[in-house]
């Protein structure tokens, strides 16, 4: 392999990562060549070893060296509530909040036709056999407010439509600290929509 090529190979797995295009991935090669290259090398091992050791947890599908991760494995998690999130990044969210005690599942993505992703990309299977063979009692929707994230939500809705379990959806509103004069009318509108009772 010829110079050129070794640091185009570098530049077209740079460019695999979200929002890093051509350029982008050239300066990064860049930087880590020049700049960091202890960094470039931890951040090959750190990648390298989390390829090789993370899996999915057999019933909440998010990553975990274990067949079932921490929170699935808990003994002080409420196991009648589950709540489905997009991504792992969302339940990290949830938890900072600690708001919510239940289960999770995460499917890792949202239903976009245009993109390919469909349920199975999603992994619904999995999400209507772990409801069927346990003892939910209610499922919270926290798929983001995004169309892909509606539709989501929508389709499991229809999907579970005949089980007789209490299906929820986050609420959307006003930010805590927000002020109503630079909020967007389309929040503002949901807001006042899903207004509850004093």
């Amino acid at each position: 392999m010829k110079d050129t090529e070794v640091l185009q190979s570098l530049v077209d797995a740079l460019k695999c990562l979200p929002g890093v295009g051509p350029k982008s991935a050239l300066r990064l090669a860049y930087y880590l060549l020049q700049r960091n290259r202890k960094g470039a090398d931890t951040l090959s091992q750190s990648i390298s070893n989390a390829l090789e050791q993370l899996g999915h947890c057999k019933l909440c599908n998010d990553f975990t060296e274990q067949e079932v991760c921490k929170i699935c494995s808990s003994q002080k998690r409420d196991v009648h509530t589950i709540c489905i999130v997009e991504m792992p990044s969302d339940l990290l969210m949830m938890e900072q909040t600690h708001s919510y005690k239940g289960m999770y599942f995460v499917l890792m993505g949202r239903l976009s036709p245009l993109d390919g992703v469909g349920p199975k990309e999603i992994h619904l299977d999995r999400l209507i056999e772990r409801i069927k063979s346990s003892e939910i009692r209610e499922i919270i929707l926290a798929t983001n407010f995004t169309a892909e994230g509606n539709a989501t939500a929508q389709y499991i809705k229809e999907l579970l439509k005949g089980a007789e379990i209490k299906m929820t959806r986050i609420a959307r509103g006003l930010p805590m600290g927000g002020e109503i004069e630079y909020i967007d009318s389309g929040t503002l509108a949901q807001a006042v929509v899903e207004r509850k009772q004093l």
